[in-house]
Parts: structure tokens; sequence; C-alpha cells
């Protein structure tokens, strides 16, 4: 404490900063920031934009920089990124980078140094209408340290694509699978290959289940092996994967 302290008093460290050291989330304007959350849970926080104003939004990746020297925030519009690159210019001498079809927006400070993990999960789509979620998948599992491997549009609309790519999908340590409509993809991918299998289901289709229910049923129904998350929840997804990934690379690390 005393070293925080003395930090603090030399402006070495921020008052948030300290705080987030000392009691594991920093507090401001918006509310309080969970900066501990990827030391307790091996999970990165995020900043989840829906419901949020744009200046909370802005405050809370400004908070989650000075705390951590990285900032996700997940579900933003355009309008909101470009606003959160205003309030950080011009003093941010980082990386900034928003994905607008995901709604992902990256932010690193520059002395930030992201993990990298012996191990890959494959982002698997149905369609292009599948791409957001997949998105949000892909950016959690590449800020967790994981290498993404992306296999897109494989539907069972045209099944001989899938069977394309099997080599593929049997070559990575986890696959999330992100399907709409009756969600079959997932059940089909599970069993032809013999790694994790985690379902993300779709809000995309017609009338009755299009919402991505009917996806998610199907999804939780599935006679083959899978974990099913819930739907358009990428975020969850990609934490999964990338928690499978750590426990492989703290493994292969150990038999080297």
């Amino acid at each position: 404490m005393r070293d925080i302290l003395e930090a603090v008093a030399a402006g070495d460290l921020s008052v948030a900063a300290a705080e987030a050291e000392l009691a594991g989330y920093a507090t401001d304007d918006v509310g309080r920031f969970d900066a501990a959350r990827e030391t307790r849970s091996g999970v990165p926080e995020a900043v989840y934009g829906t419901g949020k104003t744009t200046e909370e939004i802005c405050g809370l990746v400004a908070t989650s920089l000075e705390t951590t020297g990285r900032a996700i925030a997940t579900r933003l519009s355009m309008a909101d990124a470009n606003a959160v690159r205003e309030r950080l210019r011009p003093e941010f001498e980082g990386s900034l980078s928003f994905d607008e079809r995901s709604g992902v927006l990256r932010a690193h400070a520059p002395d930030f140094e992201r993990r990298d993990l012996d191990a890959t999960v494959g982002i698997v789509t149905a369609g292009t209408a599948d791409g957001g979620p997949a998105g949000e998948a892909a950016a959690i599992v590449s800020e967790m340290g994981a290498t993404v491997k992306r296999i897109d549009d494989v539907g069972v609309a045209g099944i001989h694509r899938l069977f394309d790519n099997l080599a593929n999908m049997r070559a990575v340590d986890v696959l999330i699978v992100a399907a709409g409509r009756e969600g079959a993809l997932p059940t089909v991918i599970a069993g032809l290959v013999d790694v994790p299998v985690i379902a993300l289901p779709i809000a995309s289709g017609y009338g009755r289940g299009g919402d991505g229910e009917a996806a998610l049923l199907g999804m939780l129904q599935s006679c083959t092996m899978l974990t099913t998350v819930n739907v358009d929840a990428g975020f969850v997804a990609g934490a999964q994967a990338g928690l499978i990934a750590r426990r492989l690379h703290a493994a292969r690390n150990e038999s080297a």
C-alpha cells in the first residue's frame, strides 16, 4: 500500500489507478469500473454500450484505459465510437479501432502488452447475417490472447461449403459456431469434429422464432455434444472460448 501511496504523491499513479489497485474497482461520475475483473476471472472487463449515454460510455472507456491500459466497449454505434475518439484526443497516444458491424471498440495504451496464448479459436458463421455477434466473439477471443481463425458462410443450405472446411475446423482448439434461422449448423459441426463447440444463436430469420428463439431452442436440444450461449451473446461465447484457450496454454507450457 505504501508503494501505491508514494506513487500517487509523486504523480506517477493517478487516483483512479490507485483505487483500482487497492479496491479492485475505480469510481467515477458514471459508476464503478471493475478494473480487477481480468485478474480475478481471466476475462477482461468491457463497457456494454446499450442503455448508456454517449457521455457515460466515454467516461467508462477513459477510466478503463487509465486503470488497466486497455478499453473494450461493445454494442456501440458509429456516433458513440466517434465521440470516444474525440474524448481521448489529443492526449491519447495509443491505438484505437472500431468495427462498425460488431459494434466493438478497442483501445490500448502505448505500453499495454496483451498476453499471447498458445491456442487457436475458430469462429464459424453460417452466413453473412451472423457477422455481428461473431465479430464480437472474435474481438474478445483476440483480446484474451488466443489466435482467431475465421471460417465464414458455411451454412447448411449449402452444406458442401462446410465439408470443404472440416480440416480447418478440426485443426483448432475450440470452435464458436454462429447461426440463425433454425440454428442447425453447430449441431452438424459438433458431430464431425473432436474439439469443443460453443453454439451462438443469432436473431435472424422470418416470422415465428425469427428473433433467435428457434435457433436457441434447436441448439439447446442438440443431439450432439455442444454448449449453447444466449441469443447474440458474442461476448459470452468469446469469453468462454478464451478461458478454454488459457487452460490449454497453461497445460502446453507445463508439459513443454
